[in-house]
């Protein structure tokens, strides 16, 4: 009988139990942030220093890198609105109003984009700033070759997107595009990814002609019409490239313009207001390319120089059709954008040094004047 007692109070302990834990938890849960703590119960202790009776939240920082870079530079986007007249039958000119994206390069007003955005056939430039406001634009300077335009805005203390070096860019690191896709609905559009590939070559047709556009970046990164101009930024918010064109027949397949070769344009785009480029005289392939025209070309360095202006100053340093320029000014040349971009930091009447390998293997060094 006593057994039978035992088992019967069992319960009603265990209930009890239960109870004051229930008990126990409402108190420090809601009861004693609220009533009790720093007025009756010590705040509880935090850390290693003295006690306190306040709360510190830490800082919020950004959940990921593109929202870090996002919130950088965004700011520096514009929205590009381009209207030009295109002639229909002999006498009827029809209007036709593009737009695209651009990104400040200097607090003064100097904007990087696409050829295509901008060219100066535009009868006019509206820029769209991320303040709102909208400024006419003007074109400095243009180059339907390398798909790139220099605009100018009258305005001051504008936020800016420094520029990276894109020679150290490497297959695989984190990149973000900004831009306007689909026109100004969608006004800096983030959107991000990976370097898919270096050094890549786009057959384009423009104005019904065939051109090849060289050593781009690859990227998987969403690039849609609009985001033509916007810049491709790295993980640390700066310009490592100018998002051009995109492969509507794939998905995950953009590119982007090398940010070095616009340094030594915008640098003295600012100077001196506009960029004369200095001339070498030759129509150059890299290897990639070279092999693409003709499979029986087959380089493993520098530039083949496919044909030579015969009244330019690289023939009359003694290169010749044929040749393969290795350096110049003691830089290595194996790609079109890295020779172009030694060249244009130079001026016309400059002279630089040469290396090349003749039809025979021979080394040799020359030094061209570069001219107009």
């Amino acid at each position: 009988m006593q057994h039978d007692d035992n088992r019967m109070k069992k319960p009603s302990y265990l209930a009890t139990v239960i109870i004051i834990a229930v008990i126990t938890s409402l108190i420090f849960t809601y009861i004693a942030p609220k009533f009790l703590w720093g007025k009756i119960i010590p705040f509880p202790y935090t850390g290693t220093g003295p006690l306190r009776k306040e709360v510190i939240i830490p800082k919020a920082e950004p959940s990921t890198i593109a929202e870090a870079v996002a919130k950088k530079d965004t700011p520096a986007v514009v929205g590009i609105s381009s209207i030009e007249f295109e002639r229909q039958y002999y006498f009827l000119e029809r209007k036709v109003e593009g737009v695209g994206s651009g990104f400040i390069v200097d607090k003064n007003g100097y904007i990087l984009t696409n050829n295509h955005v901008a060219s100066p056939s535009a009868k006019k430039l509206t820029i769209y700033l991320s303040d709102g406001s909208t400024l006419p634009g003007k074109v400095l300077w243009s180059d339907s070759t390398l798909d790139l335009s220099v605009i100018k805005i009258n305005a001051k203390n504008l936020p800016t997107i420094p520029l990276g070096d894109s020679d150290t860019n490497i297959v695989g690191q984190t990149v973000i595009a900004i831009g306007n896709p689909l026109g100004l609905r969608f006004e800096r559009t983030v959107t991000s990814g990976i370097i898919s590939a270096l050094n890549r070559s786009l057959p384009i047709e423009e104005g019904g002609k065939q051109k090849i556009m060289e050593d781009l970046i690859q990227t998987d990164a969403s690039i849609n019409p609009g985001n033509s101009g916007g810049p491709l930024v790295d993980s640390k918010g700066n310009a490592i490239g100018i998002n051009t064109a995109k492969v509507t027949t794939a998905e995950g397949l953009g590119f982007a313009i090398p940010i070095n070769i616009t340094k030594p344009i915008v640098r003295k785009v600012i100077a001196t207001g506009t960029f004369k480029a200095p001339y070498i005289g030759v129509v150059g392939y890299d290897r990639e390319i070279a092999s693409y025209i003709n499979a029986d070309i087959v380089i493993a360095e520098g530039i083949y120089v496919a044909d030579i202006d015969p009244a330019g100053p690289a023939y009359k340093a003694g290169i010749k059709k044929g040749y393969i320029l290795l350096e110049v000014d003691g830089k290595p040349v194996d790609t079109m954008t890295a020779l172009k971009t030694v060249i244009y930091s130079r001026n016309i009447g400059d002279k630089v040094n040469v290396k090349y390998r003749t039809l025979t293997g021979d080394i040799g060094t020359t030094t061209v004047t570069l001219s107009k």
